[in-house]
């Protein structure tokens, strides 16, 4: 049993295509099919199930596999504890981030942290916060910055602020008249929401339960219309679709109609989440860690309250 064995083992289970495995690992389909069939016989035990059509885990394989993840894992953080006596903040450090998040922080992050650390580059990956936890666990990241409660057995989480929200609405809409808006007015409108799955979406409802209600009449909007981004969302307002809430770093984002088409205004009591660091209690490059942290506050993302102690 070899380590390339175990990295041909986690890339199949995870591409379930032989094809694929053999190209995230950068050998031939060939050499891959005859090493993991190797292996299978060293074992005594089938990992994989193989159809014309797909690749599918067996349950002992389902385990073997997720050995395979830890072992692969305590390799790389003996690789960065070598790494981390010469320079902590030398080599790539693996960061993920919710979608409502990463658009509107990397951009300032990203030239800050290249001044401040510029041997460590960033490999960056944004996703839904369920899938982010698993690869922050399985160690295929270093750090995630995601919504709280955040919380895993041996995953520390920082908070680093605390963000509010806004309210978008169309230039011509009534509400761009007025200063504020409260948020038990927002169920008599038809409010833009992400699809299942994005922690804002669950945020925006818990504020606002009356946002999303049943169908409305045949042939009208519905109480609820999805967006996949929230860069598409804007554009949905733009175009009179209807009223969306956003993070306070997003409400004058990227989007080019922001000031032509849309409005922002603030809640008289505003919704707010917060926005942490979390990051594996073994993983061995702290300096990394704190250097992001710093280089987030140095930001100065101006709608946000900056904290940064310990949540957990």
């Amino acid at each position: 049993m070899t380590l390339t064995e175990l990295r041909y083992i986690v890339a199949l289970a995870r591409e379930r295509h032989f094809g694929r495995a053999a190209e995230a690992c950068f050998v031939s389909q060939p050499t891959l099919s005859v090493a993991i069939k190797k292996l299978e016989e060293e074992l005594g035990v089938i990992l994989f199930e193989r159809s014309k059509t797909e690749v599918a885990v067996t349950p002992v394989g389902e385990r073997i596999v997720e050995q395979a993840r830890r072992v692969l894992s305590e390799i790389e953080g003996v690789k960065r504890i070598a790494q981390q006596a010469q320079d902590p903040l030398a080599g790539p450090l693996r960061i993920g981030a919710i979608y409502t998040i990463g658009p509107y922080l990397f951009p300032r992050l990203v030239p800050i942290l290249h001044k401040t650390a510029p041997r460590m580059p960033l490999v960056i990956e944004e996703n839904y916060t369920a899938r982010l936890r698993e690869r922050l666990v399985q160690g295929d990241l270093d750090a995630v910055l995601v919504c709280l409660p955040f919380e895993e057995p041996g995953v520390v989480t920082m908070e680093l602020y605390d963000e509010p929200f806004r309210v978008l609405v169309p230039a011509d809409h009534a509400w761009a008249k007025r200063k504020v808006i409260g948020t038990e007015e927002l169920g008599s409108e038809t409010v833009l929401l992400l699809g299942a799955g994005h922690c804002f979406r669950d945020q925006v409802v818990a504020a606002c339960p009356s946002c999303v209600g049943p169908p409305a009449a045949e042939g009208g909007l519905q109480k609820a219309v999805e967006g996949s981004s929230l860069e598409t969302i804007r554009y949905m307002v733009a175009s009179g679709m209807g009223i969306t809430v956003l993070p306070c770093t997003a409400a004058a984002g990227p989007g080019q109609y922001a000031s032509t088409l849309t409005e922002i205004r603030a809640f008289a009591d505003p919704p707010r989440r917060s926005v942490a660091l979390a990051w594996r209690v073994s993983f061995p490059r702290p300096q990394a860690i704190e250097a992001l942290r710093q280089a987030i506050r140095a930001c100065a993302l101006e709608c946000v309250t900056y904290l940064g102690r310990p949540a957990a």
